[in-house]
């Protein structure tokens, strides 16, 4: 929880949230990271775009959920560095009693959790977990203590299941925390796809200096939603979901896919 003691901090050691940070042009990062950043955007420049089109997917969707479906309990693993409207000022906003429970275990990420990660509502409840995404039965422990599992709950992987290389092992890490939710239940998510070769490029590039990113399928994007009923639009990339402002038909493509499914 937010009181464990802080380990230390590898600057030398590249790390998915920070290089994401230094994506969408935030200042805590290292020279590790900016190495791999460059680059990835230097074979595909996309990666920069992508970064902010991927908060603004979890912006709409914790919007709509803390909205129109309702939920009041908000499990985000694998949270990154805070950044622009994180999840618990989204959901706060529209439902001033939501709980947000925040996991991670980079620890920059969690000296800024500590710091930045706080209530904007007296009612709400925002707390942190220090765990890591391949721990799910830990998470779920730890998550019991803050969060009700008999009234829903929206799970959240933004972005974390590339630096998971098996598919199989990503798939079950969302089964076994979904399954300990009630019918109600919403899982979001997204990660990047293999639809395009500028996107293989840039993921070759950012394995070959030590930080492995696992592009997906569609269809095995798909598959991590089996046992949920995904809303409209689907599962598409992730500019199509929902779009704001935007006239139909210009909604440009995008090399990462997402959807929001609801537990029956």
């Amino acid at each position: 929880m937010t009181d464990q003691p802080l380990p230390d901090i590898r600057p030398d050691v590249p790390h998915g949230a920070r290089i994401w940070n230094y994506w969408l042009g935030g200042k805590d990062n290292y020279a590790a990271d900016r190495e791999i950043g460059d680059a990835v955007s230097s074979v595909f420049p996309e990666i920069v775009d992508m970064a902010f089109k991927s908060r603004q997917f979890l912006i709409r969707a914790v919007r709509h959920l803390a909205g129109e479906a309702g939920i009041r309990q908000f499990l985000d693993v694998g949270t990154g560095l805070p950044t622009m409207q994180n999840t618990h000022e989204v959901a706060q906003s529209v439902a001033p009693e939501a709980k947000i429970v925040y996991v991670d275990n980079d620890p920059l990420v969690l000296a800024h959790a500590r710091a930045l990660l706080v209530n904007t509502t007296p009612e709400g409840v925002t707390q942190y977990i220090d765990a890591d995404y391949h721990q799910p039965d830990r998470i779920i422990e730890q998550a019991r203590e803050i969060l009700d599992f008999s009234r829903p709950i929206a799970v959240m992987f933004m972005g974390v299941f590339g630096y998971v290389p098996d598919y199989d092992e990503a798939r079950s890490i969302i089964s076994r925390v979904i399954d300990t939710t009630p019918s109600g239940s919403y899982l979001a998510l997204w990660d990047g796809t293999s639809t395009s070769e500028a996107v293989v490029r840039g993921a070759r590039a950012q394995a070959e200096l030590g930080s492995p990113y696992q592009l997906r399928t569609v269809e095995e994007i798909r598959g991590w939603f089996a046992g949920t009923e995904p809303i409209e639009p689907g599962i598409v990339p992730l500019t199509q979901w929902r779009p704001e402002n935007v006239e139909v038909g210009r909604t440009e493509h995008i090399d990462a896919y997402c959807g929001v499914g609801r537990k029956p």
